[in-house]
């Protein structure tokens, strides 16, 4: 198993924490190599990926990250070879990754946790306007099993050039495996849960001044390990 992180040079730049170049995704890496140092993790950066000539879809001015889109190049970067993860960099890892092997079935194209709700804000982190459509946040983490036939559909022209609706709503796989709720678990969307496994701050998080929400203790404390 591989993970690939989404990378947002936008979130380099942090006000409140300079100790890091990038501190939501280093501290979502650091989270995985804290509980399985033996991981392969991976940055998705849009700028190394335009430069290779794999990406170039036209800007989306509604695309809340650089990686937007470019997470489904995942199994393309894994040589449509054996399994690999991808999430958003605003996660904060509390488990090993490998036990989202415990779901995995061969038979599916790929496995998420299926969200069904509607979002408490209606602005995302950064101030962005927030969206509502169906399959919301599936694709935030994903497990790819990059040698299942409707997988290998995402080659890099598909990436490039299908709907943003066709992508995330995940309409090019034919089956979709299901993985529990606590392994994508939306602070500040979902009722407080005791200790998930993952915590998804999709909301912004305590690397934002103004931001107010739970969980904020325990990321600080990674982000200080990190940096001690």
């Amino acid at each position: 198993m591989k993970v690939y992180i989404g990378f947002d040079s936008r979130q380099s730049f942090i006000e409140k924490f300079d100790k890091v170049v990038n501190a939501p995704y280093e501290v979502c890496e650091y989270s995985i190599k804290k509980h399985n140092p033996h991981i392969e993790v991976e940055p998705i950066i849009l700028s190394e990926l335009v430069d290779r000539g794999c990406y170039y879809r036209d800007v989306d001015p509604l695309a809340s990250t650089e990686f937007t889109y470019s997470r489904f190049l995942v199994p393309f970067l894994n040589d449509y070879n054996g399994i690999a993860v991808f999430c958003d960099s605003d996660f904060l890892w509390n488990c090993n990754v490998e036990e989202l092997l415990e779901f995995y079935d061969d038979t599916d194209a790929v496995s998420c946790v299926q969200h069904d709700y509607t979002p408490n804000t209606m602005t995302k982190m950064d101030g962005l306007q927030q969206t509502t459509y169906p399959r919301k946040n599936w694709s935030s983490l994903m497990m790819f099993n990059c040698e299942h036939p409707d997988t290998q559909k995402l080659s890099v022209e598909v990436v490039n050039t299908e709907s943003p609706k066709y992508l995330h709503r995940m309409s090019w796989a034919s089956s979709i495996g299901s993985i529990p709720l606590t392994y994508n678990y939306l602070e500040g969307d979902y009722k407080y849960m005791e200790n998930p496994k993952v915590i998804h701050f999709t909301n912004g998080g305590p690397w934002h001044k103004t931001w107010k929400g739970d969980y904020g203790d325990e990321w600080i404390r990674v982000y200080d390990e990190l940096t001690s």
